[in-house]
């Protein structure tokens, strides 16, 4: 009991110094400068719409949002992980008498709260810049800007989480600091587009075949591999209503959370063997 006591005390101290560091880094600042310019653009865009524009700036805002917040947990992996062993500062981490698992669900616990702060505040500029562009005018589609609003930000929350807890398996493994950003960013574009690929090659592929001969049996092995990400996007249910359906989100939920504990026992056993010179 005491070990376990001991154990959840040094990962919170590791939490804490995380956010911390990831708070004041520079990575962080230009990210977040560049997600609150996606808003501003969100916020334009409406007036391109005139039938639609808040659906319009919804939309845009949205992408802005999953951009932002997925590229904010690569960045925050890269320096609090990936850094930290390349500049050999993590040795002074790991002279705790713990195991070195601690260290990294501590790091990957500030990312998450890092991330959740960070779509909280651009969720709310978001729903600002919405409310603006719609001051004195009803559209056909009326927005859900309550639970259906938040509950698409958590799905994207989760799904930045899955990527950066892949990132923190590279991290744990990889020599070179850069390379968790370069593959965490591969597999976010492989996660997103997987369930579009799998969707039109279901459809036969507009009747092209040798396409679908020739992709299917590596979409089919590749579906076990990466999550469908796609899955937590629920943006319809904030812009047009359309509720997605209990099992889905819950599917897609338990999919993500899964996949992030597998990511991160890994990613602890990885750096458990990992020998520093």
């Amino acid at each position: 009991m005491r070990s376990i006591f001991l154990w959840l005390t040094i990962m919170f101290e590791f939490a804490v110094s995380g956010l911390r560091s990831g708070l004041r880094g520079k990575s962080f600042q230009a990210v977040f400068i560049l997600g609150v310019l996606m808003i501003v653009i969100a916020y334009l865009s409406g007036f391109f719409s005139p039938r639609q524009p808040q659906t319009v700036a919804l939309d845009v805002g949205f992408s802005g949002i999953r951009f932002s917040l997925v590229f904010l947990n690569l960045f925050w992996v890269q320096e609090l992980v990936a850094r930290e062993i390349d500049r050999r500062v993590i040795l002074f981490s790991l002279a705790y008498p713990v195991s070195r698992g601690a260290f990294l669900v501590g790091r990957f616990a500030a990312v998450l709260i890092l991330s959740t702060l960070a779509a909280t505040v651009l969720g709310l500029l978001l729903l600002l810049a919405v409310v603006m562009v719609g001051a004195g005018y009803s559209q056909e589609f009326t927005l859900a800007l309550g639970v259906p609003f938040w509950s698409v930000l958590v799905g994207f929350t989760i799904d930045a989480a899955v990527v950066a807890a892949f990132a923190l398996c590279i991290a744990a493994l990889s020599t070179v600091s850069v390379l968790p950003l370069a593959l965490g960013a591969a597999f976010a574009v492989a996660g997103k587009a997987l369930g579009a690929t799998m969707a039109y090659l279901s459809r036969g592929a507009d009747g092209d075949e040798q396409l679908v001969a020739s992709y299917n049996p590596a979409i089919e092995l590749v579906k076990w591999l990466v999550p469908d990400l796609s899955r937590l996007d629920w943006r319809e249910w904030a812009m047009y209503q359309l509720a997605p359906g209990a099992g889905e989100v819950i599917w897609a939920v338990v999919m993500a959370v899964a996949y992030i504990v597998l990511l991160v026992v890994c990613a602890s056993l990885l750096f458990t063997r990992r020998e520093f010179s």
